[in-house]
């Protein structure tokens, strides 16, 4: 898996993404002390108000973030945004009324909705060999699991001699890292889109995840994903402290659960992925991830609890990790950037839903409630998904084209033949006939 750090433009990009979530990581903590001044008990309530801005900018700006990046320079556009999300961040240490905490965090937010999509869409047009970008995946998704374990860990030593709004500092030092690697990166050249009207190119994204049977699977199974991460992300330390009775310690060491199985199966993915295809390894780690939280009843101590976050970790990285590896075989090289915002987009729709959800149920009706809610959730999108997604699913099929003209160059005369098939204007709906 190493090996792919080689490649030298890979190996500053993935440096640059290490270095901001480290930064991100740091502003986490300190964004809930800053909520505990401004707001004292009513922390929680601020804290959640931000977490839904912060979903609501995914969602609303994704694609047109991806729409305006079609027509900039790419390492422009990243560094761009590096610097935006820096200034942001150094502002949050001088406000003193809740509601400039919102208008910050959704200028933060909607600076990583375009960077996010916009970092991962160059990923493969570096590492054109998919064993080196199934590596590259996985490390991506072992530096977010080692982020969570790390960064609130420094953030703890940092406060032992500092007060929280150095923090900030940190998280702006980040940015401003991740932005200079970003700069001496050799990105390759982004492939030429057809030209079109800005609007057009905003639901572009969304017209081919739609309209594609594989990505419409994995658009369901993201409901899974939600539905188990929202369990784990809000009702761990329901669990810990209200069930259980223990202190904080122990709420770290359930996520530290969660961060260790994650990790494993990203470890482990490449070797998966060389007997299994996509589809049966991402809808077994969702199984995996419905099973866990459906067990959720029987808890009964923390080393349950790990183990089962564990388990439900591990499925977590099995599910999200290929993400990258559809989304490859499924737009022109072109088109990633748009198809990768709405992933971005629609995924964070389904958390959007079960983040609440979460919350609402575990506190009105109980962990046992929310639990078997939450997996019948996830159970209908893996349902869903094995509908959508067909068993057979093969990168290229034989079709006919009645929509061109016989003498049009992608035809060469030919209107029936056999090839990789990507929906685009000469392919504009799935189906055997065009």
């Amino acid at each position: 898996m190493l090996s792919t750090l080689r490649n030298p433009t890979f190996r500053h990009l993935f440096a640059s993404q290490l270095v901001a979530l480290l930064g991100t990581g740091l502003a986490t903590v300190a964004l809930g002390l800053l909520a505990w001044q401004l707001a004292g008990d009513n922390a929680g309530a601020v804290l959640g108000t931000a977490l839904a801005i912060k979903m609501v900018a995914y969602v609303l700006l994704a694609p047109v973030a991806a729409a305006i990046a079609e027509r900039l320079p790419r390492r422009a556009f990243l560094v761009a945004l590096d610097f935006i999300r820096a200034g942001v961040i150094a502002c949050l240490p001088f406000v003193d009324q809740v509601w400039q905490v919102y208008v910050l965090i959704f200028a933060l937010q909607a600076a990583s909705a375009g960077f996010t999509p916009a970092f991962q869409a160059v990923i493969p047009d570096v590492l054109k060999d998919e064993e080196e970008y199934t590596n590259a995946l996985s490390l991506l998704r072992l530096a977010e699991d080692l982020e969570q374990l790390a960064s609130p860990i420094l953030a703890a030593l940092l406060l032992t001699v500092v007060s929280f709004p150095v923090l900030f500092a940190g998280t702006v030092a980040g940015f401003v890292a991740s932005a200079l690697l970003v700069v001496t990166a050799r990105l390759p050249e982004r492939a030429r889109a057809e030209n079109s009207h800005f609007w057009a190119d905003v639901t572009k994204g969304i017209r081919i995840y739609t309209a594609t049977p594989r990505l419409r699977g994995l658009m369901v199974m993201e409901a899974a994903v939600a539905a188990a991460g929202a369990m784990v992300y809000v009702n761990t330390v329901v669990l810990v402290k209200a069930r259980l009775g223990l202190g904080e310690e122990a709420v770290a060491l359930a996520f530290a659960g969660f961060g260790a199985g994650s990790m494993l199966a990203a470890f482990l993915l490449p070797r998966i992925l060389t007997r299994l295809d996509d589809r049966p390894a991402m809808i077994g780690g969702a199984a995996l991830m419905v099973a866990g939280v459906a067990l959720v009843p029987l808890v009964g101590s923390l080393t349950s609890l790990i183990a089962l976050w564990a388990v439900i970790g591990f499925g977590f990285s099995l599910t999200q990790t290929p993400i990258g590896r559809i989304i490859n075989r499924s737009a022109h090289e072109a088109d990633r950037g748009a198809v990768f915002a709405a992933q971005f987009s629609l995924s964070h729709a389904c958390w959007l839903v079960t983040y609440p959800l979460a919350g609402w149920i575990g506190a009105t009706a109980g962990m046992s409630a929310v639990s078997l809610a939450l997996a019948a959730i996830g159970a209908v999108g893996i349902f869903a998904a094995l509908m959508l997604w067909p068993a057979h699913d093969p990168d290229g099929f034989a079709h006919t084209h009645d929509n061109l003209p016989l003498d049009h160059p992608h035809l060469r005369g030919e209107r029936h033949h056999t090839h990789t098939f990507i929906l685009d204007s000469e392919h504009p709906r799935w189906s055997s006939q065009h």
